[in-house]
């Protein structure tokens, strides 16, 4: 036993440990983080951990104090080094260790950092982190002498990557890193790829000079859009700042939202694994899963959320799923988990047996409209009792099909629309989709309604 350690109460999240440096977050957090997740490793009956680290100009601190915590509890830390999340995962799987860390502030401002952490094989979230801060507070570390070890597996990694990647056609593409972790792994792969591969903001730069590093925002893919146009590529793709999510644009520019791409990637597995249960998120389009159902699969509609995503994935033995968010995981000759890189050779070995342009896929698409995420503030102790409120008000009403996956998605004559909960934000999301402008306005005026019954404020739809 040694003396407790308390982090900041905001650092804690549903998925990950994250927090602002200098603020909330420091390299003392980073090393009792380290001596916790240790420890409950240790008691699994753990041995080695592997660590790796994104770009941000904090991450090499972060990285090695973690790696001093790891170690103090007698485990064998194996350092990989700078890289997307996902290449700590496959390190996890590879190098067949007991649990992994990873230093990423993912798409978050530059001032951010956090930690996305492995238990096992198995994504580390929940009650697990809470734990953590348990273990933390009381000071209950175990004691040990274990040791810190580079190992190299950018190589290994970039050769499975593009093992998938023999069958592509003759595409030419262009790939927008963000100046994130996935540059030189992405500049890597796009190497041993076939086709023409231009690489945009491949040099890993933790200020983000070009443009912040999220692909789920238009703003920040104009680069891309003009560099697709100028080269008159067949598509773009864009990775956020670790490189577990990701963005594509056809060759007209419109951007194919999480849900759209998932279409083209269920279609093809489903050609080669018909019958198979395909997972997307609550949030995901109901022409998504129309889609799957279509192509010969079973569609399940799940939480929001990749480690929840992954923990169903496993649950099921489904080979594919997906969020809208841009989180794609494939088990189907992968690990499971969510690689951005590993879902771009994918989408291109898709594209290349669909016998298809990406945009003309795209306008084949039957068409809907749709708000965007609306997102508006909820107290943190008051969002899920509104959410219960709205469930209550909407189970009373008729004609009306409900489903309590995660909050409520509620289907009517005109579409859907959706409350949650957000499980890492003291906000309550919503979304609604319809075929026609008018029923979508009869959408949003029932969110408007329910919202009223559970005293909240509408102002925002």
């Amino acid at each position: 036993m040694s003396g407790g350690y308390r982090f900041d109460s905001t650092i804690l999240r549903e998925y990950d440990v994250r927090g602002i440096v200098g603020e909330t977050l420091s390299t003392a957090d980073a090393e009792a983080l380290g001596k916790a997740v240790g420890t409950m490793i240790v008691r699994d009956g753990g041995k080695q951990v592997a660590v790796g680290r994104d770009g941000r100009l904090s991450s090499p601190d972060m990285a090695a104090a973690m790696a001093k915590g790891l170690a103090s509890t007698g485990l064998t830390v194996l350092d990989i080094g700078l890289g997307p999340t996902p290449m700590l995962y496959f390190a996890v799987y590879h190098l067949d260790t007991d649990g992994g860390v990873m230093i990423t502030g993912s798409h978050n401002p530059p001032d951010y950092n956090g930690f996305k952490m492995m238990r096992g094989k198995a994504a580390l979230y929940g009650a697990d982190i809470q734990a953590l801060g348990e273990i933390a507070a009381a000071g209950d570390f175990e004691i040990g002498d274990g040791v810190v070890r580079q190992v190299e597996v950018f190589d290994d990694y970039v050769a499975r990557l593009a093992q998938d990647g023999r069958d592509i056609a003759d595409l030419n593409v262009v790939w927008d890193c963000g100046n994130g972790a996935a540059g030189e792994a992405t500049e890597a792969l796009v190497a041993k790829l076939p086709g023409r591969h231009k690489v945009l903001f491949g040099d890993i730069d933790g200020t983000f000079p070009n443009h912040h590093p999220d692909p789920t925002v238009p703003e920040y893919l104009q680069d891309l859009m003009a560099a697709v146009a100028e080269d008159g590529a067949d598509l773009g793709i864009a990775f956020d700042g670790d490189g577990d999510r990701i963005g594509v644009i056809d060759a007209k520019g419109n951007v194919l939202w999480g849900d759209q791409l998932m279409v083209v990637l269920a279609r093809d597995l489903l050609a080669r694994r018909p019958g198979e249960t395909v997972i997307a998120d609550v949030k995901a389009s109901k022409v998504l899963y129309d889609e799957i159902a279509r192509a010969g699969g079973k569609p399940l509609m799940w939480k929001t959320g990749h480690s929840l995503i992954k923990t169903k994935m496993k649950e099921l033995k489904a080979p594919l799923a997906g969020e809208m968010s841009g989180h794609i995981f494939f088990a189907d000759g992968y690990y499971g988990y969510d690689d951005a890189l590993y879902a771009a050779v994918r989408l291109l070995g898709a594209l290349s047996r669909a016998g298809m342009s990406l945009d003309a896929i795209r306008e084949a698409l039957p068409k809907t409209v749709a708000t965007p995420e609306i997102r508006f503030d909820c107290p943190e102790e008051k969002k899920f009792s509104a959410v219960e409120a709205v469930r209550g008000w909407v189970n009373g009403q008729d004609d009306l099909q409900v489903s309590e996956v995660d909050g409520v998605r509620v289907t009517t004559k005109d579409g859907w629309w959706l409350l949650r909960a957000s499980n890492t934000q003291p906000v309550l999301v919503a979304r609604a989709e319809a075929e026609t402008e008018f029923g979508l306005n009869n959408l949003k005026s029932m969110i408007r309604s329910a919202l009223e019954k559970a005293g909240l404020e509408t102002g925002v739809i």
